[in-house]
Formats: C-alpha cells, sequence, structure tokens
C-alpha cells in the first residue's frame, strides 16, 4: 500500500495584480473631501431650521471653509522643510509655557479667594494633581524651546533657475 500519492494541487494560474489607482490623494486633498461630505449635508439639513439670518451665517461659513480648505489642499507637504516649521515649533512651546503659567496663577488666585482657610501646605495637599499638570507642562515647553534653541540653522538652498543658468 502506498500511502504517499502525488500531491495534486490546483492553483490559480492567472496571477491578476488589482488594478491599483494611479494617484493617490494627498493628505490635505482626503482632508478636504472628508470634511466636506460630513459639513454639507449638516449645513443643508440644518438652513431650513435655523432663523433666516442664523442661516445665511451658517452658508457663509460653510463657503468659507471650502475656500480655506481648497487652498490649504494645494500645499505641497514634501516641499516643508525643518526651517519652515521653526516658528510653528517655538509657538507651541512658548503656548505649553505660557498656558502652565496662567493657570498656576488661576489657581493660586483660586485659594487667595475662595478657601483663605487653607494653609500652603493644605493647598498643595488637596490641588497636588493640578500642581504636577501644569508644571509638567510648563517644563514641556522648555524642553520644546529649548530644543529648538539648540538645534542648528540651515536655511534652505534657493531653487532659482535663473541663479544657476548665470552661474554655469
Amino acid at each position: 500500500m502506498d500511502f504517499e500519492g502525488e500531491a495534486t494541487t490546483t492553483s490559480a494560474t492567472d496571477n491578476k495584480e488589482l488594478p491599483q489607482l494611479e494617484t493617490t490623494p494627498k493628505p490635505l486633498e482626503l482632508l478636504r473631501d472628508t470634511e466636506a461630505l460630513l459639513r454639507r449635508p449638516a449645513v443643508e439639513s440644518l438652513t431650513p431650521i435655523l432663523p433666516p439670518k442664523l442661516s445665511s451665517k451658517l452658508q457663509t461659513a460653510s463657503s468659507l471653509a471650502d475656500q480655506s480648505l481648497k487652498e490649504l489642499a494645494e500645499i505641497d507637504l514634501e516641499e516643508i522643510g525643518d526651517f519652515d516649521l521653526r516658528p510653528a515649533r517655538i509657538r507651541v512651546g512658548l503656548s505649553f509655557v505660557g498656558f502652565a503659567a496662567l493657570m498656576t496663577v488661576i489657581l493660586l488666585l483660586h485659594f487667595s479667594t475662595l478657601h483663605l482657610e487653607l494653609r500652603t501646605v493644605e493647598q498643595i495637599r488637596q490641588y497636588w494633581y493640578q500642581y504636577v499638570w501644569f508644571v509638567c507642562l510648563g517644563v514641556a515647553g522648555l524642553f520644546v524651546l529649548g530644543r529648538e534653541a539648540m538645534r542648528p540653522i540651515r536655511k534652505p538652498a534657493k531653487r532659482n533657475s535663473k541663479f544657476k543658468i548665470q552661474n554655469e
């Protein structure tokens, strides 16, 4: 008895690949289209319900959103370099530090106006969680600013074709 027979496998002889899209949408175009698909039906359903003045403002805001997202979708993310993002990183760091300082001052103002009976140690014991959050946020902002300050500044080379022709 021969229990080891020949392997008979039937496989697909035509290995056809699935058709791929020739151009994949850019992330900002995808954002624009997705937002529009969500916003437009909501505006259309809310417009008849709202008062006329508010309805016209909603439609104006929707058309303004269309225009600004169209401009945003035209941005090529591949051309944005490290040097272009420097101001945004500095603003984020300053925002973290400023918000943490503001919230710490508001917390201290809250103590001095509403909890006069609490001593400093009791305030920290009762509100330590908020203190830790605000201090950590401020320290994170300082780290972002410090990292940006230590980063070497490399301005991008200009891609001017006239300049290249004149030098050649």
